[in-house]
């Protein structure tokens, strides 16, 4: 039940299910997602890194809008709670995980 504070490409990929060179391309084309190598060169996306994607996922894959598209969205609403209240929900579906495995967890150290 411990949450990771990296993950890496494969990881942050497999969680919106597109391919590597997905997030390197939007890693490149939003300059706030600046994830940090390993010695070896491996990219280490934060918490915080993984939410970005959620918003930059949702706004291109479920609401069809452009990279530019969601640049100009970024841009307009960076002052405004849009972007926080994504944020709060992010935070509120791991929380409600969270708390279901430990649910879980419980009921199967009770059935012992």
């Amino acid at each position: 039940m411990a949450q990771k504070i990296y993950f890496k490409i494969g990881d942050v990929a497999g969680r919106f299910g597109v391919n590597t060179s997905l997030i390197r391309y939007w890693e490149q084309q939003f300059d706030f997602i600046k994830p940090k190598k390993s010695e070896k060169g491996t990219r280490l996306y934060t918490r915080k890194d993984m939410d970005h994607f959620e918003i930059i996922y949702h706004l291109i894959k479920e609401k069809g809008m452009t990279v530019k598209g969601v640049r100009e969205y970024l841009e307009k609403h960076k002052k405004q709670e849009s972007i926080d209240k994504l944020e709060v929900i992010n935070t509120l579906k791991r929380v409600r995980q969270l708390l279901l495995e430990a649910r879980e967890a419980l009921d199967k150290r009770g059935g012992e």
